[in-house]
């Protein structure tokens, strides 16, 4: 696996990679950096591929524009046709998790001419809400649902006070070892309802994950002290205008072969009606060959769960 700089047509982007064969371009979610997929991007190339994971826009060594306007899913996609552009091939599979399942989802819409396959992991593809996201999402006097907390100024400044612990208590929270997470059963959720006075950070537990080594938590660690989180909470910015552009998608299918994953202890799961949205994409996605829910692993799916998602991704792939 190497790490270099590429110069595109919309960003200078920062990439890790290995093998030689078809190209797999892996986008990442948030908090997390192109090191996310170290496990994949090994097996791929021991598989015949050439994987490329970026550091998407705004995180790690990857350009961040000042102006938070510039991080909607369609400068997102865009940044990954520029990608496949500047490695010179014509068409690629493009896989994400988290947010980087939602640029794959709407790369696959977007340029099926570009990304011939598409494997997402954690957010289904969902279809477009008769409201703007920010009148649909809980708040009361007393808290706001995650995805508006992370709108507001007080979340950048709350999250790099102390990037290390920030990382910890978050990652430990959204992964599987946490707990369960049945109703009622209170394992901690850091991507659920955000105290206005306490914030996101005093009611998560301070523990580390089993699954990062030493060495992989400093990679991660040192990436975020270095470019802070302003850049990805930025992508939660856009929330209305991603809605608002989509418009212009409506009716649209997506047409390519699709494989969607799913931690079984993932955050997402608890939301109100997310088993039915994944219940629903066949008719979104009408050549998804297959939704697996990998038993025990949480949101990080890549990283808690690798053998699994590394057989998942070679033989859909293969197939």
């Amino acid at each position: 696996m190497k790490q270099r700089m590429i110069k595109t047509q919309t960003l200078d982007m920062n990439i890790l990679e290995a093998g030689e064969g078809p190209l797999v371009v892996l986008c990442h979610g948030f908090p997390e950096t192109s090191h996310a997929w170290r496990h994949q991007i090994s097996a791929l190339a021991e598989a015949g591929f050439h994987a490329v994971a970026p550091d998407m826009r705004g995180y790690g060594m990857t350009n961040a524009p000042q102006d938070s306007a510039q991080f909607t899913v369609f400068d997102l996609v865009a940044d990954m046709v520029a990608l496949v552009d500047a490695l010179g091939d014509d068409k690629t599979t493009i896989v994400g998790n988290d947010w980087g399942a939602t640029i794959a989802w709407q790369a696959a819409l977007l340029r099926p001419d570009r990304f011939h396959k598409v494997v997402a992991m954690g957010v289904p593809l969902m279809g477009q809400p008769p409201v703007a996201p920010s009148a649909i999402f809980p708040a009361t006097d007393d808290a706001l649902l995650y995805a508006l907390y992370f709108q507001q100024d007080e979340a950048p400044a709350e999250l790099d006070r102390d990037p290390e612990t920030t990382l910890r208590k978050i990652y430990y929270a959204a992964s599987g070892e946490a707990g369960p997470r049945l109703p009622g059963d209170d394992t901690p959720n850091p991507f659920g309802m955000v105290s206005r006075r306490r914030g996101l950070l005093a009611d998560l537990p301070d523990r580390p994950v089993s699954w990062l080594t030493e060495s992989d938590w400093d990679v991660l660690v040192s990436a975020f002290t270095a470019s802070g989180f302003t850049g990805g909470l930025n992508y939660y910015k856009n929330l209305d205008r991603n809605w608002q552009l989509q418009h212009a998608l409506s009716g649209l299918k997506v047409t390519i072969l699709a494989l969607f994953m799913v931690g079984e202890r993932d955050t997402g799961l608890a939301i109100p009606g997310m088993k039915e949205m994944i219940e629903a994409m066949p008719s979104l996605a009408p050549a998804l060959q297959k939704t697996q829910i990998v038993t025990g692993a949480g949101h990080w799916l890549p990283q808690e769960a690798p053998d699994v998602v590394n057989q998942a991704i070679i033989e859909f792939l293969r197939g």
